[in-house]
């Protein structure tokens, strides 16, 4: 997965040293101005094993580093089009709640070619975070990927078009040992139809209890995200996911408040028959030859404006009118059981139809996550 990223997907990094780096670690940090690689990430490209990968701002945001054009620049018109701050598009306003908050784009100054995507780390108020990674739909290729590309994804995982959705990746804390349990993608590889929902089952058991709190929380997020495609033909998703996080250590007020969530009103996502220019952009990224270079590609394309604050600096200030927001009137910052987001946006094109993939895929996850909990 070009997983990303979420882009939070991680807890607040430690300072470690990138598997294969022959730097020192006083001689990385300062190489990547602070940045370390995220310590806690369950899928995805990851710094130093992969040649893009995912670090860990001081200011707590994530770094996703930029992929190779055209699903890098893809991914970047993609956010800045959904986070764009002149649009009134009800459609995509509504979308910001299902995503990671983005703040622009980073670069070292010691590398100001080597851009990443800011985004808000949804793992960061968790105190023992558990993460899971599920790739959602039907098909994990775009429509534009070669023959090859197309049978190397279905040899991975053949039952994607059944299923509806992959697990990539889990890390489940444990109470009674005070660790964490991995699954990588090879495990979410090897589940099948019948063995799909006790091996889901397995990212809400704690070795104590199963989390029913934290399966009721993330259905009607879930729930949430169904709706808003459902009211909407504008884009189509592939090989994105859905990043589930809850809070590991087990909070009875917040075990209860979840439980006591009613059920959610369908609501229709306003349509806008007046696409946006974006939209053309995003139609023709894909057009892009990966022989060009990288940087060629960034000027040739025209998305590295200025206006977009490649070092986010107009993305800090965000980032703490959003720290201020999210403390309550005790002056404490206030967290959340459960969160569900969307991630990884190189594969998204622009549509006239509902996605009826991602669709699929979100109704069988949430068969299989209400089977869980009823048993």
């Amino acid at each position: 997965m070009d997983s990303s990223v979420a882009l939070g997907r991680l807890e607040l990094a430690r300072p470690l040293m990138t598997r294969g780096s022959c730097l020192p670690e006083g001689a990385q940090s300062a190489h990547l101005n602070g940045c370390v690689p995220l310590s806690h990430q369950v899928a995805g490209h990851k710094y130093g094993v992969d040649k893009v990968g995912i670090l860990q701002h001081p200011d707590g945001t994530v770094l996703k580093q930029l992929q190779p054009p055209p699903r890098g620049p893809r991914e970047m018109q993609f956010y800045s089009m959904v986070y764009a701050e002149d649009h009134c598009d009800p459609c995509l306003v509504d979308l910001q709640a299902h995503l990671p908050k983005y703040y622009g784009t980073w670069s070292s100054p010691d590398a100001p070619t080597d851009l990443y995507l800011k985004l808000e780390d949804v793992t960061r108020r968790f105190q023992k975070p558990c993460i899971m990674d599920v790739k959602i739909g039907q098909k994990s290729y775009d429509p534009f990927a070669s023959q090859d590309k197309r049978e190397q994804q279905i040899r991975k995982y053949p039952l994607m078009e059944e299923i509806g959705f992959l697990v990539l990746g889990m890390r489940v804390y444990k109470v009674g040992s005070d660790s964490f349990d991995t699954y990588d993608q090879h495990y979410g590889r090897g589940l099948v139809k019948d063995t799909i929902k006790e091996g889901l089952s397995k990212f809400f058991y704690n070795d104590d209890i199963l989390r029913k709190d934290a399966i009721t929380a993330s259905i009607l997020k879930v729930q949430k995200i169904l709706q808003w495609f459902e009211g909407q033909s504008r884009f189509n998703f592939y090989a994105s996911s859905l990043l589930f996080v809850y809070e590991g250590v087990c909070v009875p007020s917040l075990v209860s408040q979840s439980l006591r969530e009613s059920p959610i009103a369908p609501e229709a996502c306003e349509q806008n028959n007046n696409i946006d220019q974006s939209l053309s952009t995003m139609y023709s990224l894909h057009k892009k030859g990966c022989g060009r270079s990288h940087y060629q590609a960034k000027q040739d394309n025209g998305i590295w404006s200025s206006s977009q604050q490649p070092n986010g600096n107009r993305g800090l200030a965000r980032l703490e009118e959003d720290r201020k927001e999210s403390k309550s009137e005790t002056g404490q910052e206030t967290v959340s059981d459960v969160e569900v987001k969307m991630i990884d946006f190189a594969h998204v094109f622009p549509s006239d139809v509902p996605d009826q993939g991602y669709i699929y895929g979100l109704k069988n996850l949430l068969k299989v996550l209400h089977q869980i909990l009823e048993e």
